[in-house]
């Protein structure tokens, strides 16, 4: 087993930043999700998302941007929702040819974010 990094082993900030940007492109074609995607400004939020990202599996980058709490703060996200995401991740993960292990830890981080996420 590697010891390399999450963030490593995803193929580093490039990478990340394609498959952030391939989330994003499904969260905004997923009919469950995509009115939360309208006004949002894609670029933006794939900067933030991607710095996100970066910090949480284990790069170099900061993320100054908000917490999961604030940055969902009065959206109502409901469960079906947050499934949606995760299918959404998922898809993307699998078109990037993202491995099992690696899709596993992804999809972990996820999850634990859920109670920051949901009906906050």
């Amino acid at each position: 087993m590697s010891n390399a990094s999450l963030y490593e082993r995803l193929g580093g900030e490039d990478k990340i930043r394609r498959l952030v940007t391939s989330i994003y492109d499904n969260h905004a074609n997923n009919k469950t999700v995509s009115a939360r995607f309208v006004k949002s400004d894609k670029n933006l939020l794939i900067q933030h998302i991607t710095a996100f990202v970066c910090a949480g599996t284990g790069g170099p980058q900061t993320y100054a941007g908000k917490d999961m709490i604030a940055a969902h703060k009065g959206m109502n996200i409901g469960g079906q929702e947050y499934l949606a995401v995760i299918d959404d991740i998922m898809d993307a993960l699998k078109t990037h040819g993202v491995g099992k292990r690696e899709q596993e830890e992804f999809l972990m981080i996820a999850y634990s974010l859920k109670g920051d996420i949901l009906n906050v």
